[in-house]
């Protein structure tokens, strides 16, 4: 892996996944004493201006982590040269980036310990132990992404 200085983590609405990741990895950045510019995009454009999903916010809160003022927005070929990762948080997220950025640049959410399974959408859960369960798969997994990072930085 290259210097990482830049992290952007994508999954479709903006909305769920990525808001979440980007609140986690932001903490743990902090936490770890990593300079990164983080932030996070959908592949599509529903939910643009959107805060994230009232069940992303509360699993945040639990957790120490304020995601409230985040908004939806919509991934563009113009971040190609604003980040130095993108991360897609499933595959079809990952075949969606490839429109825009370079194969180099986008890597899968899951290939960094969950053994390459797709974070799943939680948006369609009932309930909070839907939201819960991802944000342990994505804790999980930027702490092994930032233990690369930590090595190349």
């Amino acid at each position: 892996m290259k210097k990482i200085n830049a992290i952007l983590f994508v999954c479709l609405g903006n909305i769920c996944r990525s808001p979440l990741a980007e609140g986690i990895a932001r903490d743990l950045a902090q936490k770890r004493g990593m300079d990164l510019k983080i932030d996070s995009a959908g592949t599509s454009g529903w939910h643009i201006g959107e805060s994230p999903d009232s069940r992303s916010i509360e699993v945040a809160k639990n957790n120490g982590i304020d995601i409230s003022c985040l908004k939806g927005r919509k991934v563009n070929a113009y971040n190609d040269d604003s980040f130095d990762l993108i991360v897609a948080m499933d595959r079809q997220n990952y075949q969606d980036l490839l429109r825009f950025f370079s194969k180099d640049k986008v890597v899968l959410m899951g290939d960094y310990g969950l053994e390459g399974r797709d974070i799943p959408d939680p948006y369609h859960y009932k309930d909070l132990e839907g939201f819960k369960k991802i944000y342990e798969m994505l804790y999980l997994a930027i702490n092994r992404l930032y233990d690369e990072i930590s090595e190349c930085n």
